[in-house]
This record gives C-alpha cells, sequence and structure tokens, in this order.
C-alpha cells in the first residue's frame, strides 16, 4: 500500500523540497536497499537490524546527498528516485519521471545528479533541488554503473549489454568517447589519484583497468576462486581503499569477496561470503567491509585485518546496495 501511494503521489505532485531534513551526521546508520522485498534494511553502530522500511518498488542504487543529511534511493520499477531524510528515515522528497533509474552517482557541486536508466539505453542528469531533467545521453542496451570525476569534468556509464563504457564530457554535454571492455560491465572504482578507472566485467570473470588520461584499456585482474569454474566467476562491485592499495571486489556467483594489490594487480585473497555477492560498503575507517549477498538474502561483514567474515545478518529479498553513514 505505502509503494502504490508513493507512486501516486510522486505522479500528481512532483519533487517534493527537502525542507524538513534533520541537521544530522556521522549517526553510524547502515541502509541496505532490498530490490524484491522493496524494502530498506537498517543497522545502527553496533551492526543491530533497528529497521525494515517499506519503501518505493525495486530500490537499488543508493547514494548521499553532498552534506550527507539525505541519501537518494532509485526506484527502478516506479521510475522515481525517492529522497530520505539520514536521521529520521521520513520521505522528504523525490525526482519524478526518471526512467527505471539502477544506479548513479553525484557531480561534485552536489546538485547534478548523473542516472543510469536501464531500460531506457540512456544516461540522464537531473537537478536534485528541482528534480528538473537538465540532459539526456544515449548508451548502450542495460547502462548500470556510473562514476563522476572528482573535478566534474567526466561522467563514465557503463553498457552492460553493449560491452562498452561511454565517456560523458559535463562541459559539452555529450558522449566523447564509448571505449569496448569485456563482457557486461558492471560497476567502477576510481584509485585515489584518479589515473585509472577500473570496471568489473561480470561475464568474462575480470576487472578491465581503464587510464583515465588516454581512454584506453592498460590492464586487467582475474579471478578464480578454488572451487569455482571461470563461468561462475561473476564480479560486480569495486571498492578501492583510500589509500589505493587494495581492491575489493565482489565476485557475484563465486559467492567470493576477491582482495586485489592495486599497484601490482594481483589477487592477494578471496573471503568466502553469502551467495552472490554484489553490494559492497567500507567503513570510513576501513575496518569493516559489508557485502550484499543477493541471492541468501543477507549481507556478510568483513573484519579487513584479519580477512574474516565476522558476522552474517539477514536482509530483504535480494539486498542491492549498501550505504554507511559515518563520515
Amino acid at each position: 500500500m505505502l509503494r502504490s501511494l508513493l507512486s501516486v503521489f510522486a505522479l500528481l505532485f512532483g519533487t517534493v523540497g527537502m525542507s524538513h531534513v534533520v541537521a544530522a551526521k556521522d549517526t553510524g546508520l547502515i541502509f541496505i536497499s532490498n530490490e524484491k522485498s522493496s524494502t530498506i534494511t537498517v543497522l545502527d553502530s553496533d551492526d543491530q537490524i533497528i529497521k525494515t522500511m517499506e519503501t518505493c518498488a525495486r530500490p537499488r542504487g543508493m547514494h548521499f546527498s553532498q552534506d550527507r543529511k539525505s541519501f537518494f534511493v532509485g526506484c527502478a520499477d516506479d521510475s522515481v528516485i525517492a529522497i530520505y531524510d539520514v536521521a529520521t528515515q521520513e520521505l522528504v522528497g523525490r525526482i519524478v519521471n526518471v526512467a527505471q533509474p539502477e544506479t548513479f552517482d553525484l557531480h561534485p557541486n552536489g546538485k547534478h545528479l548523473y542516472v543510469s536508466n536501464e531500460e531506457d539505453a540512456a544516461a540522464t542528469v537531473f537537478d536534485v533541488d528541482t528534480g528538473e531533467l537538465l540532459g539526456d545521453f544515449e548508451t548502450g542496451e542495460e547502462p548500470e554503473g556510473v562514476q563522476v570525476t572528482s573535478d566534474g569534468r567526466l561522467v563514465f556509464v557503463a553498457s552492460e549489454a553493449a560491452n562498452l563504457v561511454h565517456v560523458i564530457d559535463t562541459e559539452a554535454q555529450e558522449v566523447i568517447k564509448d571505449i569496448l571492455v569485456d563482457t557486461r560491465p558492471r560497476r567502477f572504482a576510481l584509485t585515489p589519484d584518479e589515473k585509472e578507472l577500473w570496471v568489473s566485467a561480470e561475464l568474462a570473470g575480470i576487472v578491465d583497468i581503464i587510464d583515465v588520461e588516454t581512454l584506453e584499456i592498460v590492464g586487467d585482474v582475474t579471478f578464480l576462486p578454488t572451487g569455482f569454474r571461470k563461468e561462475q566467476v561473476t564480479p560486480v562491485d569495486v571498492l578501492i581503499t583510500k589509500d589505493g592499495s587494495r581492491a575489493y571486489v565482489a565476485l557475484g556467483r563465486a559467492n567470493h569477496v576477491a582482495v586485489v594489490d592495486v599497484k601490482k594487480r594481483e589477487v592477494l585473497s578471496y573471503i568466502l561470503v553469502g551467495k552472490r555477492a554484489w553490494g559492497l560498503a567500507l567503513t570510513q575507517d576501513e575496518s569493516k567491509l559489508y557485502v550484499a549477498n543477493g541471492l541468501s538474502d543477507d549481507i556478510s561483514i568483513i573484519h579487513t585485518e584479519s580477512q574474516k567474515v565476522i558476522t552474517s545478518l539477514p536482509a530483504g529479498l535480494v539486498p542491492y546496495g549498501i550505504l554507511i553513514d559515518d563520515h
């Protein structure tokens, strides 16, 4: 019922302002979007489940606002981006007519949200304050991952079905290059110096590495945990630590997270987690890594120093993305 009302209100009233956002930061709360149960699981800083929020239809990608007082949730089956207050978890706004949003990234100006529109073979950019559509870019089929550089100059969009990474110049407001990568690119991570862009290629079982200056592939990392066939290794999310030394890669149906030496581009170890690991999030101090396991409906919490799972917690059906409010 709540999801139906959300869809109706969005269509009737459009974007709602965020004047009721509570001024709170560093709550320690952890949010997990569950796309099949259309809920968000909320944990406290002690990793205790404190709430399950009913939300819009098929919540997927999430992102904090620039001041981190609110967060955006892509509602794929409502074609809405819902906006929630971090401290109260109340719905405070919505951006409507966003065709099947999957993931997105926020421009450093804090105002422009670049969104992948899965069923439209497009990427769009919206003003988060007014809900206005500012731009529309053609992509290959099934766009997913979106990554904005810290200077706001470039936006990368992964097209799963076309095996392309599209490069958008934000000043020219046009796609300036299509980079052919390996099969089914999904998510991105930039090295801290932003010289390299890592992109997971799900059906190839590898991560491709793109030189950001030349926009050419300059390397890759392959994965094969013991006991799995190559076709079972389906990497999705990628994170790189703040010092640029390690990368973590969720290996999908291989049920592991890979730990990678970034400089050497070599796998250091594999950590067994739940079924179909795909979403990742690190705490600010990088002591804990949270993993969303899409087929076991839970999350794994990894102690990064020991590289061991310290606990697993139930989530909703098909957990997708994770946000941690500890910055």
